[in-house]
C-alpha cells in the first residue's frame, strides 16, 4: 500500500491543486467521504462545499468547491470542479452580493422550471460559499 494519495483538483480554468497528499476529504453527494491511500475505486458526485487537503494529521489546505464529480481509482484521486477557490481567497461582501442576486434571480424564475432549478442551484452555492467564510 502507497503512503500517499496521488490528488488532482481541475476546473475548467485551471489545475487547482496536484499532488501527493496523506489523505483528503471531500463533500460528495451522500455526505463527506475521505480518501487515503489503498482507498478502493469510486465514482462520485460533489455537492458545494470544503475540500480538505491533510499533510500529516493537520489540514494544510482548503478548497471551495460548487460541484463536480470525484473519482477514485488506482492511479489517484482526481476531483473535476465545476468551479473551486482557495478558502482563504473568498470574499465574504462579494459572496454576500452574489447570494443576493442569486435569490433575487429565484423570485424572478418562479414560472420557469428550468430558470428556477438553475437559481436553487446558485442559491445553494452562494450559501455554501458563505458558509466557508464563517460569516454566516
Amino acid at each position: 500500500m502507497a503512503d500517499k494519495v496521488a490528488f488532482e483538483l481541475v476546473t475548467p480554468e485551471s489545475i487547482l491543486a496536484s499532488g501527493e497528499v496523506d489523505m483528503v476529504v471531500v463533500p460528495g453527494g451522500d455526505g463527506n467521504f475521505g480518501v487515503l491511500p489503498g482507498h478502493a475505486p469510486l465514482l462520485s458526485t460533489l455537492r458545494p462545499g470544503i475540500i480538505d487537503i491533510y499533510e500529516g494529521e493537520r489540514v494544510s489546505t482548503r478548497i471551495f468547491v460548487a460541484g463536480g464529480f470525484a473519482e477514485v481509482s488506482e492511479e489517484g484521486f482526481t476531483v473535476l470542479a465545476e468551479e473551486a477557490v482557495d478558502v482563504e481567497e473568498i470574499d465574504a461582501a462579494a459572496v454576500q452580493e452574489r447570494l443576493g442576486a442569486a435569490r433575487e434571480a429565484l423570485t424572478k424564475a418562479q414560472s420557469d422550471d428550468e430558470g428556477v432549478a438553475a437559481a436553487e442551484a446558485e442559491v445553494k452555492v452562494a450559501e455554501a460559499l458563505l458558509e466557508a467564510t464563517g460569516a454566516h
